[in-house]
């Protein structure tokens, strides 16, 4: 019999690992979630990384070997594990990959998140790291901003593979998409294969129902005269943005423009829910899983949620179902005045600031280490 993981690949949907560290690669544990799992991918961003290297000794001896070679700044030392981490990763997974003929089987190495307003600077990053961890089955992933944008378009339009993060909005999503379908236009146009070029772009859950139930919360606290239909939406709204994000891919997937490129080879943009673990103890531990089930997609789970899937989870294809009731879902919160679209863009803001504060904290780590190592 199958477990509830791998039912969830049977329905179509991608099962991948949002953690990654050296003991991960070196014990066999992630050979063991593609054997057992039906695991098809790893992502990873610089809070992933400082845990990883900041905490216990699996990394020591790395260090130790790039001292010796002369190495001494600590975001080279970092690139330098992490590119390791990340190739590893991409080796053990390439199985996935050629099986699935470069429709699954990725890793994703995330451009500095210095650089999340700098579409420049993202590029010239996003090449490099591209280049660098030399993969067929990387994923360079570039924020969801303004100059994410931008640089979405012109790496997909030299063949890159993309997976853009932070998203949270419709409408980003939608920009997304149409930079991701314009970048592929343009690839094509230059005689590339677009067949051999994956995107995905990762839609973040938990986080929005976290700060639309915050504010649900304080306004019934405070004797909100709607205070009945405003807990009536709570751990509802980041599923119901879900699924409507899910029907506008529907109909991306639709049109001449994505036809024309479907012809030539094109794999869609699939969407990817990040942010699933769930962060209310009053929820489900399984609840942005079970919700949001569906062909073409990506599940991005943290370990505790996967494990917790693997043990009680249920498959049925429910992206789909309720489509009426997610939107009657946002329109009762527009109603009710919480600000879905300003919480989005706080959104936005706050994870480039967490994913910054992350990397400054994971230099930091690395400098102890290398300074431990010296006077070891």
């Amino acid at each position: 019999m199958t477990n509830p993981l791998q039912q969830l690949g049977e329905a179509g949907q991608a099962v991948w690992l949002d953690f990654i560290d050296r003991e991960l690669l070196e014990t066999g544990g992630l050979r063991t979630l593609i054997a057992e799992d039906g695991l098809k991918g790893v992502t990873s961003n610089p809070s992933i990384f400082e845990k990883a290297i900041g905490e216990g000794s699996h990394y020591d001896d790395r260090i130790r070997a790039l001292l010796a070679q002369g190495r001494t700044e600590a975001a080279e030392v970092y690139e330098a594990l992490a590119i390791a981490d990340i190739r590893d990763a991409a080796d053990q997974l390439r199985p996935v990959y050629d099986a699935a003929n470069g429709a699954d089987g990725f890793v994703s190495l995330e451009v500095s998140p210095y650089l999340a307003l700098d579409a420049e600077g993202t590029v010239t990053e996003a090449r490099r790291l591209w280049s660098a961890v030399g993969r067929p089955n990387l994923l360079v992933k570039v924020p969801g901003t303004e100059a994410g944008y931008r640089a979405i378009r012109t790496l997909v339009g030299e063949g890159i593979n993309i997976n853009v993060t932070l998203l949270f909005a419709l409408k980003a999503y939608l920009a997304v998409a149409e930079a991701h379908t314009a970048g592929l236009e343009a690839f094509k146009a230059a005689g590339g294969d677009v067949g051999k070029v994956a995107g995905v772009a990762s839609f973040f859950v938990s986080r929005i129902d976290t700060q639309i139930d915050k504010k649900i919360d304080q306004r019934v606290a405070a004797g909100d005269r709607d205070a009945d239909q405003l807990r009536a939406l709570r751990g509802k709204v980041a599923i119901a943005n879900a699924k409507l994000a899910y029907q506008e891919y529907l109909k991306l997937i639709e049109t001449p423009r994505w036809k024309a490129l479907a012809a030539a080879g094109a794999r869609p943009q699939r969407l990817l829910w990040a942010s699933t673990g769930t962060k209310d103890p009053a929820y489900s531990d399984v609840l942005y899983v079970e919700t949001l089930i569906g062909p073409d997609t990506v599940n991005t789970m943290p370990p505790k949620t996967m494990d917790a899937f693997r043990d009680h989870g249920r498959v049925a294809k429910t992206l789909t179902q309720d489509v009426r009731e997610a939107e009657g879902v946002l329109a009762e919160a527009e109603r009710l005045g919480l600000d879905l679209g300003g919480v989005t863009r706080d959104l936005v803001t706050d994870g480039v600031k967490l994913f910054s504060d992350a990397a400054d904290k994971l230099l930091v780590a690395v400098r102890s280490k290398l300074a431990q190592r010296r006077a070891g």
